[in-house]
């Protein structure tokens, strides 16, 4: 074999393993890639139904319960257009308060009345002025759509 079809086999080679790995990066980044809805969002069909995805915006008043073990609650966030419940199982973190901004990360389970949203993990903001910017956007286009809906279209 001559010296430069060595080197052609080496670089067809190491072009065929730089191909499959960028191929496995892609494939895992898309695997772990997770999309954030606002309740509007998910309303409108939006969210996907079979991966999971974040839900945010806020804990509605007067919604949460919890079961006898303590550690399995309900929950119903909102954007003040649209609510989405919410079944969580596990300890919620110390800023969770109804009223209060949250993202909730997992999956739509059910059909019709009966769907809601299984979280995986619950997120809550850590301080009085932070709101994750996705949340803060899809509330006051929420609360813009709900003021405009009440007017009657009137400017």
């Amino acid at each position: 074999m001559k010296a430069w079809h060595r080197r052609g086999l080496m670089v067809a080679a190491a072009l065929s393993l730089l191909g499959l790995a960028t191929a496995l990066v892609l494939s895992a980044f898309r695997d772990n890639l997770v999309f954030f809805y606002s309740p509007s969002q998910v309303a409108a069909g939006e969210a996907p139904a079979q991966r999971g995805f974040r839900l945010g915006g806020l804990v509605e008043e007067g919604s949460l319960q919890r079961a006898g073990d303590g550690l399995e609650v309900r929950f119903v966030i909102t954007d003040h257009a649209r609510r989405v419940p919410v079944a969580y199982r596990g300890a919620l973190p110390d800023l969770f308060r109804e009223g209060r901004g949250v993202v909730a990360q997992g999956r739509l389970e059910g059909e019709g009345a009966q769907r809601r949203f299984v979280a995986a993990e619950v997120l809550a903001k850590h301080d009085e002025n932070y709101m994750p910017p996705e949340a803060a956007q899809a509330l006051r286009q929420a609360e813009a759509g709900a003021r405009a809906g009440a007017a009657g279209g009137r400017p």
